[in-house]
């Protein structure tokens, strides 16, 4: 799933591409808002929202198209008539200018709303990591407010802090020598792991490969997809289970049963 560094970028190649400019060409495919035209319409801006996108159409008292990667979602900005690199029968928005089109493919979520409307469809999410309402101290106590909860469902509750996904949930534990199942009242130093979790997304947000041991080629992560190979600090085999709220919210986990001992799963 695309976590709030790959949205932040999406969001600002959109905006380049679309801000102050007039749609020639405006297609929803969602049966919904399909009578939906917004042709002849001036784009104010696009912004991110943690993993939310919010394209801006029309003055202050016009409309947004609200938009979620969700696990396949992605935009796509291509020249005036170049030939798409996915099939057009995925393609959920379409919106062109006289120099551009931009075309997200499977979004897992998308939906059209008054501009007045945005706080409630955005309101419930956490300071944004990568957003000017970044607080740091809300982030903690948000994530404090349930001290018995998890620390590896904690951090990935976009109501407590948005932005982080399943990637930066797993590295931000290893990194923190934290078992992903220690409660939040356990974590010895939770105000060390949000400013990590900050840094991370701040030295990622601007570069397509995401990287959390400081290589760009090679060994990117320290944990997450390596349940075959091992752990790069120690060699351990990776652990790999899945943890969620329930059945239908399970998320790959992988942690190093050395690094992050299972003791640490014991509030303190």
């Amino acid at each position: 799933m695309p976590e709030g560094d790959t949205v932040w970028r999406a969001a600002r190649e959109l905006n380049a591409a679309l801000a102050g400019r007039t749609l020639t060409r405006c297609d929803i495919r969602v049966p919904k808002f399909a009578t939906v035209d917004f042709t002849g319409e001036t784009v104010q801006n696009v912004v991110a929202r943690g993993k939310h996108l919010l394209i801006r159409v029309g003055g202050e008292d016009g409309w947004t198209i609200h938009s979620h990667l969700k696990m396949e979602g992605l935009w796509h900005i291509y020249a005036k008539g170049a030939k798409w690199r996915r099939p057009a029968f995925k393609a959920r928005c379409i919106l062109e200018t006289p120099d551009s089109a931009a075309v997200g493919f499977e979004l897992g979520f998308l939906k059209v709303l008054p501009r007045s409307a945005e706080e409630e469809a955005v309101g419930y999410l956490g300071p944004d990591l990568l957003g000017p309402d970044w607080d740091p101290e809300e982030a903690l106590r948000r994530l404090r407010t349930q001290p018995d909860r998890p620390i590896g469902l904690a951090l990935l509750d976009q109501r407590n802090l948005a932005g982080i996904g399943n990637v930066y949930r797993c590295e931000l534990c290893f990194l923190a020598g934290v078992h992903p199942l220690t409660p939040v009242a356990g974590v010895r130093d939770l105000p060390r792991m949000v400013a990590l979790a900050k840094k991370l997304l701040e030295a990622n947000k601007a570069r397509s490969t995401r990287a959390t041991t400081g290589n760009l080629r090679g060994n990117t992560l320290w944990v997450y997809g390596r349940e075959h190979r091992g752990c790069l600090r120690c060699g351990t085999r990776v652990t790999l289970e899945q943890l969620g709220d329930n059945e239908l919210e399970l998320r790959d986990l992988y942690y190093c049963p050395y690094c992050q001992p299972a003791s640490t799963a014991a509030a303190e």
